[in-house]
């Protein structure tokens, strides 16, 4: 054990999975196509490490809040644009607020802490902020309690803050319209002018704010990270878990699939038409388009620092023992996730979430280890006999684990691997396999010491 890793081991736990999807779509790029990166000299396509992460977060959160798995009744967090109106909501069903007035000071607290908010003019996006908030999912009741203690005093900044707004508004939106000949300036009420002098929020009122959506033991952002750049003495968390982009082992497979949908009202109209010319209508489908699919066999890879996340855990309040429980949990999730968690685009058409992974492989290290090397070369899927590799799946595992073998030669750090697969093709590979440096368990929860 190195003396800055925490009791479970070493500081760094490395993971690597291979898993075959077979007509999926679960990214796409801004043209609804499959996104790819060329690699080896080959197209191959990519499922980003942003949809994976989100995946297996909501999978860890979901499972707390259902007191399922090792985080069951822990605390997590919730990333979103509304915490003007969940506040809001807590104002107005905890406190009795009216709606109107709870959204209007819910919105100007937050406001005046620093997260910028949409155009006012606009009721779609006039109370949400610029940016996501990955903040504890109690927050918005946290700064309900608070304005709903101090009423009177949030009240009477608010109206005046809210009046001083309109006002800066108003007033940029007339100058505007001098510089364009009467015509008002573009978007000229999105934002005071930037030389207003708006009244600042109550010194207690902000720091209830900040406090609120600091991340304090929410689990998921100790573990994944959050950045807010709009409030300057809002700490960032550097995130404990490192998440690669998955790709394909091979050569990109893709197929744009036609598909015709029927219009079951017309179809019932024509079945019992008694008319000629309602018999006689258009006989085509519905709707009709393309959508692409792909298939292949992906290897992705996540690392887990230890330290860091005890860390994180113990920054935002926790005891080292406190923190030395709930990482221990935290990383038996965090494994669990990566295994089972899968993004849900398409999901109903394709039954992706469905997939288990061929092969997991996981190791402890003193530093990260990326095996997509291993993967260059992509694999020719000929037969054998024909000097290919065969099947990508058969073939990618006995790349990924001979190159394991061969680092962990030279690596002294990494101590003993795990491998777990879903599939007893795979499973009976194993076994004729030397020298592998790996163990075989039947578990997520196994993978982790």
């Amino acid at each position: 054990m190195t003396s800055n890793a925490s009791s479970t081991g070493s500081q760094f736990l490395s993971l690597h999975l291979l898993e075959t999807l077979v007509a999926v779509l679960p990214v796409r790029d801004e043209n609804g196509s499959p996104k790819s990166i060329v690699y080896g000299g080959t197209e191959r396509h990519m499922i980003t490490s942003q949809a994976r992460r989100r995946a297996e977060r909501v999978h860890t959160r979901d499972r707390a809040n259902a007191g399922l798995g090792a985080l069951a009744g822990h605390s997590t967090g919730v990333r979103t644009r509304e915490w003007a109106l969940i506040t809001a909501r807590a104002l107005s069903s905890a406190h009795g607020w009216d709606e109107e007035e709870a959204v209007r000071t819910a919105r100007a607290v937050i406001e005046a802490t620093g997260l910028k908010f949409g155009d006012p003019g606009k009721k779609t996006v006039a109370n949400l902020t610029k940016v996501l908030l990955f903040a504890p999912a109690d927050a918005g009741t946290r700064i309900a309690a608070h304005i709903d203690e101090q009423a009177e005093s949030v009240r009477s900044w608010a109206d005046e803050y809210v009046a001083a707004q309109t006002a800066a508004a108003a007033a940029k939106g007339k100058k505007g319209a001098r510089r364009n000949g009467g015509q008002a300036e573009p978007n000229a009420d999105e934002t005071p002018a930037a030389d207003t002098k708006l009244p600042a929020a109550p010194a207690a009122t902000r720091a209830a704010v900040l406090t609120a959506l600091a991340p304090r033991d929410a689990i998921d952002i100790a573990l994944y990270g959050r950045f807010l750049a709009e409030i300057a003495d809002s700490p960032n968390v550097d995130g404990a878990v490192q998440s690669s982009h998955a790709f394909t082992v091979h050569e990109a497979e893709q197929v744009d699939d036609f598909y015709a949908a029927a219009d079951d009202a017309k179809l019932d109209r024509k079945k019992n038409a008694l008319d000629f010319l309602d018999a006689a209508d258009d006989a085509g489908a519905g709707m009709t388009g393309y959508q692409s699919l792909i298939t292949g066999t992906f290897y992705r890879h996540a690392v887990l620092d230890r330290l860091r996340l005890r860390r994180n855990l113990q920054a935002a309040g926790m005891t080292a023992q406190e923190a030395e429980e709930a990482s221990v949990a935290a990383e038996a999730e965090f494994v669990t996730a990566f295994v089972d968690a899968f993004p849900e685009a398409k999901k109903n058409s394709t039954a992706s979430t469905g997939s288990l992974p061929a092969l997991v492989l996981a190791f402890e290290g003193e530093r990260p280890y990326n095996y997509a090397a291993a993967f260059q070369a992509p694999i020719d899927e000929n037969p054998l006999d024909k000097d290919g590799e065969g099947p990508a799946g058969p073939a990618a595992v006995r790349r990924l684990l001979k190159h394991h073998a061969f680092v962990s030669r030279r690596r002294a750090d990494i101590q003993v691997a795990r491998v777990l697969t879903y599939d007893p093709q795979i499973d009976e590979l194993l076994g004729t396999l030397k020298d592998t440096g790996a163990v075989a368990v039947a578990s997520p929860v196994e993978l982790t010491a």
